[in-house]
């Protein structure tokens, strides 16, 4: 499994990529995803809540944790009220590397 930071860089890689399989291909099939007040649980959830999502802009401020367990603070900006906002993204992944629960909050 690669480290922390690899990582991180990956999943915000992927999430702003045209090719939205690359993406969705981080998560586990049972991911669960809380965002805004939602929890969104299983990929075909994901997949509806991800399309709601407007294009934004990631800027990597720091990844700290450990290859199961990490957490990453990205400045979001894009089209939408309070544009740009910090927030924190909490990722749990499997052995296998995907994503098994994500949590953003500010």
């Amino acid at each position: 499994m690669r480290d922390v930071q690899e990582f991180a860089e990956e999943y915000f890689a992927a999430a702003t990529d045209p090719d939205r399989e690359r993406y969705f291909a981080l998560f586990d099939d049972d991911i669960v995803v809380h965002d805004d007040g939602h929890s969104h649980e299983g990929l075909t959830a994901v997949r509806r809540w991800r399309t709601e999502v407007p294009p934004v802009r990631y800027d990597l401020r720091d990844v700290t944790g450990t290859a199961t367990a990490c957490q990453a603070v990205a400045e979001v900006s894009g089209a939408f009220p309070g544009s740009p906002v910090t927030l924190r993204f909490t990722f749990e992944r499997d052995a296998q590397g995907k994503i098994t629960l994500l949590d953003i909050a500010p």
